[in-house]
């Protein structure tokens, strides 16, 4: 996990320690939801991580109404380079 985070930060970042820019979150983010949504294939009756996860998505979801608002291009690059969708 810790691996994944530092490759994220350097993908995304405009150096290694930048955490802070709305590209980072959102990468940071997705990629815990992304392993969340396969632990809750193998552990069903987990609620109390679910709840995390739907944080997770709320806050997401702002950042990205954030960005759409702010910078549009940025917004586009992001949702390309994580498929998400719209």
């Amino acid at each position: 996990m810790l691996f994944d985070k530092i490759k994220i930060i350097k993908e995304f970042g405009k150096n290694n320690k930048d955490t802070g820019l709305a590209e980072v979150q959102l990468a940071l983010l997705t990629s815990r939801i992304r392993s969340l949504t396969t632990h809750f294939k193998l552990h069903k009756k987990d609620e109390h991580s679910r709840y995390g996860l739907l944080k997770m998505v709320a806050q997401r979801r702002t950042i990205l109404k954030d960005l759409k608002n702010k910078e549009i291009n940025r917004y586009n690059n992001i949702i390309k380079k994580l498929q998400l969708r719209k």
